[in-house]
């Protein structure tokens, strides 16, 4: 298993997320960069600066790795549109400093060219339907689309920044009410069992797996619904724990452990 750099911190949550989902795909077929690039149109550097955050990835590079792979390419085109989204709507808000790439077949760099910012792409509704029910709905500027709580407001204090469309709050401390409840855990902040976490995440599935790490003996010490070294470092060792990949990284896997 690679040890993959940590993405830049200043990578918007919506491309974080797809980068997220490309590297573990990677991983999970066992393919170097070297195969990647001697199996797709694009070279190894270019899929180095891709994975690693240095540049956004083509559509075609998601549809090609999806399909070297061996897996359906629709959820990871649905997160490739929402990010490249979230870009068209930031260059849209710089208006002063529009960049646009372009993507050639084969090449060892990638070309760039200043040009206007491009109408937004509308994402098909059967494909954003499809991703709200695999639960691969991402955060897209601050907003995390979450499970509801025990109550229709997740306890937290007044004041402090409103992450869009969700009621968290950043910088509060969240109350762990972990109960069992259909045959599993819940600390009543978001029933996934799919959201990917890393460093840099934020909302209620965040401190979701704050209590349940601290309710299965691996406290972060926080429970604030960022996901920074200390949540990770928890995640590490309960994957340890449990016999799971130990990336640090909370996905399905992960999430079955600690809802058990």
């Amino acid at each position: 298993m690679p040890q993959w750099k940590e993405l830049p911190t200043e990578l918007p949550s919506s491309e974080r997320q797809l980068l997220v989902h490309l590297r573990r795909l990677k991983d999970h077929s066992g393919l170097s960069l070297a195969a990647l690039a001697s199996r797709t149109s694009y070279s190894r550097s270019s899929w180095e600066r891709y994975l690693n955050g240095k540049k956004p990835v083509p559509r075609k590079a998601v549809e090609e790795l999806a399909q070297v792979c061996g897996t359906e390419p629709t959820r990871l085109v649905v997160l490739y549109e929402v990010a490249e989204r979230a870009r068209t709507e930031e260059a849209a808000g710089r208006p002063d400093q529009p960049t646009q790439e372009q993507e050639q077949d084969g090449l060892e760099q990638d070309e760039q060219e200043q040009a206007p910012p491009r109408a937004a792409r509308t994402v098909p509704l059967k494909w954003m339907l499809g991703a709200v029910a695999l639960s691969v709905a991402v955060s897209f500027g601050g907003g995390l689309l979450v499970a509801g709580a025990w109550d229709d407001d997740a306890p937290a204090k007044k004041g402090g920044a409103v992450a869009a469309g969700t009621g968290y709050l950043r910088g509060q401390t969240y109350a762990c009410d972990v109960r069992r409840k259909g045959g599993e855990l819940r600390a009543g902040h978001s029933g996934t069992r799919e959201m990917l976490l890393d460093i840099n995440s934020t909302g209620f599935d965040v401190v979701e797996a704050q209590c349940l790490l601290r309710e299965k003996g691996f406290s972060p010490g926080v429970f604030d619904g960022l996901y920074d070294e200390r949540t990770k470092d928890a995640a590490k060792r309960f994957q340890g724990r449990h016999h799971l990949v130990m990336d640090g990284i909370i996905g399905p896997d992960t999430w079955r452990e600690l809802r058990r």
